[in-house]
């Protein structure tokens, strides 16, 4: 009998990372695939990245809107769960998989641990530094499986009591797609963009939801910077967390600038194209602490959001004030970097991750997680 796995995704960040894993299983004979689609993915505002999900032709899609006029963080989370145990109960799956550190991912596995479902978290064990760690390793705790990217984050796991037969490294999954031979040419991304920029750096400031009070300035402190710069971006729009309306009020001052394109989103493929392609990366997303050393792409990063993070030696890190930033601009053209050897996997994710579901021993796991004692 197919092993039915279910996949939840909320942001295009998310999927990106657990795409490779979920093509994998669909054409699997063994597998019976489902994809919830909530969250960002549904947001018209920022992108309505769906529709990337529906240009996979994945057979099963389910779409559950949990966004909320409040924008708080509990909330989201009460309605994600509510949608997702409701879809649970119809498609009864035999393993819940989520990623990562945001509050759908702890809804799947409150949902999947109290309804004695298997929950498979894929990039437990990292630090992150803000609110955002403390769901991920709550999200861990309530997981029965772990796909860790790497040795450190396989040992924070141990040392949270997790068992070690439960816990799998497969590296992080999104290093698959950045080596592969599918991305398109930058010709295409350019063309299917509109951008006319010969050269260019990639923006990507998120909200800090601890620091929520503070964000209009520093997103205003981050765009003055940046205007007052001469090099050409392509900006992409925060995520939905609290403190994000401050940062898409700040981006309204780039319109018109020549020197700007913004998008809401970009497909994930392509936006790997342009970051690859880039001058830079500056702000404060995973990206510039995961993909871009890969690519051995100099990087900026602003702030605290990053803080504790597996950080290369060569990213510039600077405070939010204007000051830091474009002292930061100023020497970036002069910042050479070589491609790292990260610790995050060598593109092979999506086989290792097939291979520990093949594995009859993933199966016998307890539901009842046990505790281990160092």
């Amino acid at each position: 009998m197919k092993k039915k796995i279910l996949f939840l995704t909320g942001t295009r960040a998310d999927f990106g990372k657990i795409k490779s894993l979920i093509q994998i299983l669909e054409t699997h004979p063994d597998f019976e695939v489902f994809v919830f689609v909530t969250g960002m993915h549904l947001q018209k505002e920022y992108g309505y990245t769906l529709l990337e999900i529906e240009r996979c032709g994945f057979s099963n899609v389910h779409t559950f809107e949990n966004h909320t006029h409040e924008t708080t963080m509990d909330l989201t989370l009460a309605k994600t769960i509510e949608g997702l145990s409701l879809y649970v109960k119809e498609c009864n799956p035999d393993m819940i998989i989520i990623h990562g550190d945001r509050v759908e991912a702890l809804a799947g596995a409150i949902v999947g641990s109290l309804n004695n479902i298997l929950v498979g978290h894929i990039e437990g064990g990292e630090l992150s530094g803000t609110i955002d760690e403390l769901i991920r390793h709550s999200t861990s705790k309530m997981s029965h499986v772990h796909f860790v990217s790497n040795g450190q984050a396989r040992k924070r796991l141990e040392q949270m009591g997790e068992l070690t037969e439960s816990i799998f490294s497969i590296g992080s999954p999104d290093v698959d797609v950045m080596f592969s031979n599918t991305l398109p040419d930058l010709i295409t991304v350019k063309d299917y963009y509109e951008i006319q920029f010969e050269q260019y750096a990639v923006v990507m400031f998120h909200p800090v939801t601890t620091e929520a009070k503070f964000m209009e300035q520093y997103a205003n402190d981050f765009v003055s910077a940046l205007l007052e710069d001469d090099h050409n971006y392509v900006v992409i729009y925060p995520n939905n967390d609290l403190g994000s309306q401050a940062i898409l009020k700040a981006y309204e001052r780039l319109k018109g600038n020549p020197r700007f394109r913004v998008f809401p989103s970009l497909r994930f493929e392509y936006f790997l194209t342009l970051l690859k392609k880039s001058q830079f990366i500056i702000g404060n997303s995973s990206a510039g602490i995961r993909e871009a050393p890969y690519y051995g792409l100099p990087i900026i990063n602003i702030g605290t959001r990053q803080q504790n993070r597996a950080l290369h030696a060569d990213i510039i890190n600077v405070d939010y004030n204007k000051k830091s930033i474009e002292g930061a601009l100023r020497i970036i053209d002069f910042h050479k970097t070589l491609p790292s050897s990260a610790d995050f996997g060598k593109g092979d994710s999506a086989q290792l991750f097939l291979k520990s579901l093949e594995k009859g021993d993933i199966w016998q796991l307890n539901h009842q997680k046990q505790f281990r004692d160092i």
